[in-house]
């Protein structure tokens, strides 16, 4: 599917186009709501609302390219919207239950790690290596350089090096030699 062609056809009304985007992107908006917020209730809801905001705002997007940007954009700030609302609300089901890790113990583990990450790091980790979004992309949905975003990546696999070798006991390489 020509992407810039679809999102042409759907900037001047076309409703089938804007629908055959949306479902090209679905599982990349599962993804980046899913990377923010744990609950799969809560990602439904926000892609509702970023699909209802995409199709109201779609002719502001200037460049059809950085479609898939801009959706993950508008993704990641409803997931923020989601948070802000619910920031003082505690719900007793999940306050009273036990969580139940039921994926595989490597996964739990890295998980664990990305938990200790500040949620900056944690979430840019995600992106970039479990969704596979590029960091020209990522670029434009932080709207920041694309340096920046390599310095922040880099920056987090050291910081998640630093974990793992605390864990492990470990000493640390740099350079090929330990500290």
């Amino acid at each position: 599917m020509d992407i810039a062609k679809e999102v042409k056809k759907a900037k001047r009304g076309s409703k089938s186009s804007f629908e055959k985007l949306i479902i090209e992107h679905k599982l990349l908006m599962y993804r980046v709501a899913k990377t923010i917020l744990s609950n799969d209730e809560d990602c439904a809801d926000v892609i509702q609302e970023a699909i209802i905001k995409a199709y109201e705002k779609i002719d502001t997007l200037r460049e059809p390219m950085y479609f898939k940007s801009w959706l993950c954009k508008i993704v990641i700030n409803e997931c923020y919207q989601l948070l802000r609302q619910k920031k003082n609300v505690v719900n007793m089901e999940e306050w009273l239950e036990t969580p139940i890790k039921e994926t595989g113990y490597e996964k739990v583990e890295v998980e664990q790690m990305l938990e200790k990450l500040p949620e900056e790091q944690s979430r840019l980790l995600k992106l970039f290596h479990i969704e596979g979004i590029s960091i020209l992309e990522l670029a434009h949905i932080y709207e920041v350089p694309e340096n920046t975003i390599k310095t922040r990546l880099r920056r987090s696999r050291e910081k998640m090096r630093e974990l793992w070798n605390e864990i492990e006991g470990g000493s640390i390489w740099t350079n090929g030699k330990s500290k």
